[in-house]
């Protein structure tokens, strides 16, 4: 039988979940059933860039450079061509789109080139914490639009699935479906933990520091001025030694770089917080990490706190979109903006090394038994089948 071509496209690879996603799935969909391209646009300046990934996974991948995030009617248009004379070319299946800005141009060619099965992936949305209420409506509006002509919308949550079907009405629920993420769960699961010292050597820290980490784009959504306001209360309330001890790690990049250093600065909390960037080796992150945190104000599901669930790490993160569905009971939960309860829990947790090992542990085995690669591979290949099959019998 001939292969199901699948076309993968993804606004840009940027350093984050999607990214990993899209090319995990493009090298994992690429066999005796099925064949896989990905094709991508730029990523903005100031954000960490993946594409290094597809040469290392030896994927078939287009560049689209005029396909990026902001909205530019010229640059729109011209990746709209380019993407649709593609389609035209590959002659694809299935065009498997991700992202809000992939979403709207690749299903649209994928549309008007004839392609037989059209998917979209919700990573998150723009529904809420991104716009204005005139913008939030308008973007809803062509969501309504674009999913008439969509064969199948995935949500990577039961909270996210019931948003876009229930809050925002998306699309009809028998078109929408939960499929968890996945992810190659091997290099976090074979740490050598305590062995590695990424951060301890870097800023000379002691070998009994306390390291809090938070790892992500610096960007609005993320929310990092939660954080740093999370690290002025801890330094103002702490007692003992413990204020010593504790050290807050920022790990990514982004364009808020310099309005949050500014922002730590003013909250006089400078001295103990550390920007980082970004790191290929991000297994090597979580190792030297003791809890993660995350402060977002919308989130679809936190890639962060899987990752660092998987490393045996405690989480403690704003309950938001996504956010319960992942962690489950695993992870400590605090209202969105409410910096004195997670500032009081980390101090909790940095205070029994106990605590820390029993919540890490069960992170772990939550997340082994909910995000491997295999499962969330056979789930979209079922998937795909059935859609596949409905196109063909009309």
């Amino acid at each position: 039988m001939r292969k199901i071509k699948i076309l993968r496209i993804i606004t840009r690879l940027n350093i984050g979940g999607p990214a990993i996603h899209t090319t995990l799935l493009t090298k994992e969909l690429n066999d005796s059933e099925f064949e896989s391209v990905l094709l991508h646009g730029a990523v903005s300046k100031g954000e960490g860039d993946m594409e290094y990934v597809t040469k290392f996974c030896n994927i078939s991948s287009i560049h689209v450079p005029r396909l990026k995030r902001k909205i530019n009617p010229f640059n729109d248009i011209i990746a709209f061509c380019r993407i649709f004379k593609y389609i035209r070319q590959y002659k694809p299946d299935i065009v498997h789109t991700h992202t809000a800005k992939a979403g709207f141009i690749g299903r649209l060619a994928a549309f008007f080139a004839g392609v037989p099965v059209k998917v979209h992936t919700f990573h998150g949305h723009v529904f809420h914490g991104y716009f204005n209420r005139f913008a939030t409506r308008f973007f809803i509006f062509i969501e309504r639009i674009l999913a008439k002509f969509t064969d199948s919308i995935i949500a990577i949550s039961q909270r996210q699935r019931e948003e876009i079907v229930e809050n925002y009405r998306i699309i009809n629920p028998e078109r929408c479906c939960v499929i968890r993420l996945g992810f190659d769960l091997g290099k976090f699961l074979n740490l050598e933990q305590g062995k590695q010292r990424l951060f301890r050597e870097r800023f000379n820290f002691k070998q009994n520091d306390i390291l809090v980490g938070m790892v992500g784009r610096l960007t609005s959504i993320k929310n990092h001025k939660m954080f740093i306001d999370v690290i002025d209360y801890v330094n103002k309330t702490a007692a003992g030694d413990i204020i010593d001890k504790i050290k807050f790690i920022i790990v990514g990049d982004g364009e808020m770089k310099d309005e949050l250093l500014a922002y730590s600065r003013f909250k006089r909390s400078a001295e103990n917080i550390f920007f980082t960037g970004w790191f290929k080796e991000i297994d090597k992150v979580y190792a030297d990490l003791d809890i993660v945190a995350l402060t977002s104000i919308n989130e679809g599901t936190p890639v962060s706190l899987i990752e660092a669930m998987v490393s045996s790490k405690p989480v403690i993160s704003t309950n938001v979109g996504g956010v319960k569905d992942a962690v489950g009971e695993a992870g400590i939960l605090v209202k969105a903006g409410d910096y004195k309860t997670m500032g009081d829990k980390i101090l909790e947790l940095a205070s029994s090394p106990e605590k820390r090992q029993s919540l890490g542990k069960l992170g772990r085995e939550f997340v082994r038994g909910r995000y491997s690669k295999e499962r969330l591979v056979s789930e979209l290949k079922e998937l795909y089948r059935n859609l596949t099959r409905r196109a063909i019998n009309g």
